[in-house]
């Protein structure tokens, strides 16, 4: 029997995701109240609006995100962003910066890696916002030299914030490589053995959206 874990935060109005971003607004175009005049008795619809940025909640990065000529969301193939044999990595608790050393025990050739670091523990509180963990550049260059497809983590940012060159951004991108980042619920997948999906809207022109991240365990 199919399993499914989902690994995505709910956005809901004022959730902050990242400080310095706005909050969405989510709210009616047209309430059930309203659409009474337009159908027969008893018969109504709901037609949501939300404004926000898209790095809201769960997201994926797409390589448009960093670089201009990237590949936008409406760019990537299915094939980098579902169906993904996925594999996880745990951060030992208190580690900040993550480095190669973690992904040397195991093959990333072609899966979904992913970082659990416990991070998403601090989820909307402000602790989130300080001290997070993040890759190092040279786990970048690992990742995308041992030819990773996505990559995934539990925490605030893939990078360093105090590191205005976000080096895992452009390493990762810049070689193709999705970034999804605000994960939770990693501790419910095993280490490998599930496959993965993280797939946002088609958006031409666009470099992050959020998803609704899950994996299949069979």
């Amino acid at each position: 029997m199919t399993q499914l874990i989902d690994l995505s935060h709910p956005i809901e109005q004022g959730l902050v995701t990242y400080k310095g971003l706005p909050a969405p607004i989510i709210c009616d175009f047209l309430s059930r109240e309203e659409s009474e005049s337009h159908y027969a008795d008893g018969t109504t619809f709901h037609i949501g609006k939300i404004e926000m940025v898209g790095n809201t909640g769960t997201y994926i990065d797409s390589p448009f995100h960093r670089f201009a000529d990237g590949r936008d969301l409406a760019q990537l193939p299915l094939e980098s962003i579902a169906q993904l044999p996925g594999i996880v990595f745990r951060v030992p608790t208190g580690q900040q910066a993550i480095g190669p050393g973690l992904f040397t025990s195991a093959d990333v050739k072609d899966k979904a890696v992913l970082v659990h670091t416990g991070w998403a523990k601090h989820w909307n509180t402000d602790q989130y916002f300080e001290g997070h963990p993040f890759l190092t550049k040279a786990a970048a260059v690992y990742l995308r030299d041992h030819g990773a497809t996505l990559v995934g983590i539990d925490s605030l940012n893939i990078d360093d914030t105090n590191d205005g060159e976000r080096p895992v951004h452009t390493i990762l991108l810049g070689a193709d490589i999705p970034i999804v980042e605000h994960m939770c619920h990693l501790e419910k997948l095993p280490n490998e053995g599930f496959v993965f999906n993280a797939v946002p809207a088609k958006v031409k022109e666009f470099g992050t959206f959020p998803v609704r991240a899950y994996a299949t365990i069979s």
